[in-house]
């Protein structure tokens, strides 16, 4: 914060120094169309159109990529649940016991959590079990040893994926970056007062409407700040449809 009012502060200075050195040449600009205020609007409108679709692609982007990462849960997920046939009876029904619990508790416990940018740490104690569990099964034979390495590999897969879902979720842009959005918001529509101008009569409703739509940008750029929660939310679809894929996969191994 410190850093960013020096910057703020050595920009002005470096202004006020130029208006100093320069007040003897040139002509004075008081027009609130003239060059100076042209010049500093178009910037100012740059500036704004910079900060707003940095606010709106980053979390649009962070999106995406955590919708592809529950997609990649989900399937290491089934993959496991798959494997797990090659394990003994005992072994293989309470892995896959296992694993329908995690995702259960995925959808129904966890996802709520998500939307305040953390995960339940029980999540993490259960795919720990799960390694445990089948890191102990006695391979008797070498078939059943691989199947138990291909378990394990798909559970390590699985791990991986869920901490990167611990990643997305606590992904945010940079909290100044929603007040520069704001501030160049406010800015930008009060302009034309800080330049000088009065408008009256019909004038006026050209600013009320881009006062209304920056407000409702800004608020927008606020409500999809994080990736499980708002407009953009990403859902549990794809852990319901891992829920799915067990029950079908049971009925038929």
């Amino acid at each position: 914060m410190v850093a960013y009012a020096l910057a703020v502060a050595a920009a002005v200075g470096v202004v006020a120094l130029a208006a100093i050195l320069f007040r003897k040449l040139g002509s004075e600009d008081r027009d609130p169309g003239g060059p100076s205020v042209s010049h500093a609007g178009a910037m100012l409108s740059a500036l704004f159109l910079l900060a707003f679709a940095i606010a709106i692609i980053v979390p649009w982007t962070s999106s995406d990529s955590a919708r592809q990462n529950t997609q990649a849960e989900s399937s290491a997920a089934v993959e496991a649940y798959w494997a797990a046939a090659g394990l003994p009876e005992s072994s293989r029904d309470l892995v896959r016991d296992g694993l329908r619990d995690y995702v259960r508790a995925v959808v129904d416990d966890e996802w709520a959590l998500m939307a305040q940018g953390r995960l339940d740490p029980v999540g993490g104690e259960r795919l720990d079990a799960l390694r445990t569990q089948v890191a102990q099964v006695r391979a008797t034979v070498d078939a059943v040893a691989d199947t138990q390495g291909k378990v394990l590999d798909h559970i390590g897969d699985l791990a991986a994926a869920r901490a990167q879902r611990a990643a997305d979720a606590a992904t945010t842009p940079p909290p100044g970056l929603l007040v520069l959005t704001a501030l160049t918001g406010v800015v930008v529509v009060l302009f034309p007062f800080m330049a000088g101008a009065r408008p009256r009569g019909a004038a006026v409703v050209p600013l009320l409407a881009l006062a209304g739509m920056l407000g409702f940008g800004i608020y927008l750029t606020w409500d999809i700040m994080r990736v499980f929660d708002g407009p953009l939310a990403v859902g549990p679809e794809a852990f319901r449809a891992a829920l799915q894929e067990f029950a079908r996969i049971s009925s038929g191994v």
